[in-house]
């Protein structure tokens, strides 16, 4: 293949990943790393680096549209923050003593428990928004309202400490395999803090840049951020990530939902499989 018909097959996946990150929150490296490494046989160090850079593409891409939007909850963001952060150094420091393997097949199989979960749920149980606040969101004042195609819809938020505690994971999930936390952070504001499911992940897409961006410069100092590979994925990732925040809004939960549900299935299946064949 030449270099720019390389270019554009990357371009194009991206677009992809950069729509469906923006779609569902998880950012645009749950396609790029593997396609980057299975299909064209990139390095997996230079894959992560650019998976990397797209994250802070699709954040910036899409969670600047959707604040001004009025769907990203800023105060929820900032609060989950905190426990990802932390989570992401204990991650770094579990490291050195746990197995990641162990680790990798436990995440899969929540990551797969929670799609059977979904599933098996009622249709509209979890759109079925709660009508009063729980005592530290109550206080941190996390109620919020998103448009729709009925105007705004208000909706408050329950179980701050353990959508918190669910956050702490998914850092120490970021910090330990090198993945990013988007899975366990949509899943925390969804199932968990029973916020609204696109709510939460323009959220999400608002707060994965944080981590992604610490993580990318330790790569590009290692080396590891190839100019000519980052650039096209990049600007893919980007113009994906801009055409998701349009078809957001326009968007039936239940599609979303069953789009997030697919793409976390695959997750976890590729984590157990990685994990039993000893690639992490």
């Amino acid at each position: 293949m030449s270099i720019l018909g390389l270019t554009a097959t990357v371009l194009g996946v991206s677009v992809i990943a950069g729509l469906l990150g923006a779609l569902t929150g998880l950012g645009g490296g749950i396609v790029i790393v593997p396609f980057l490494t299975l299909a064209l046989g990139v390095d997996i160090h230079y894959a992560i680096g650019a998976s990397l850079v797209s994250v802070i593409a699709t954040s910036s891409g899409a969670a600047s549209a959707y604040v001004k939007e009025g769907f990203s909850n800023i105060r929820v963001g900032m609060f989950l923050e905190m426990g990802t952060t932390l989570g992401a150094i204990g991650g770094a420091c579990l490291a050195a003593v746990a197995a990641p393997s162990l680790i990798a097949f436990i995440f899969g199989i929540v990551l797969i428990g929670n799609v059977v979960a979904s599933i098996l749920q009622p249709p509209d149980s979890s759109d079925s928004l709660p009508r009063s606040s729980g005592p530290v969101a109550a206080r941190l004042r996390m109620d919020g309202e998103y448009p729709s195609l009925r105007g705004l819809v208000r909706y408050h938020v329950r179980r701050a400490p353990a959508g918190l505690g669910v956050s702490s994971m998914a850092g120490v999930l970021s910090g330990l395999l090198g993945i990013g936390g988007g899975a366990l952070k949509v899943i925390a504001m969804d199932r968990v803090m029973r916020i609204p499911f696109k709510v939460s992940t323009a959220t999400s897409n608002f707060m994965i840049g944080v981590t992604a961006a610490s993580s990318a410069g330790i790569y590009l100092h290692r080396g590891y951020i190839d100019p000519g590979l980052t650039l096209p994925v990049m600007l893919g990732v980007l113009a994906g990530s801009i055409i998701g925040t349009r078809v957001l809004s326009r968007t039936p939960t239940r599609w979303l939902r069953r789009v997030f549900n697919v793409v976390i299935l695959a997750l976890g299946v590729e984590m157990i499989f990685n994990a039993l064949t000893g690639r992490i």
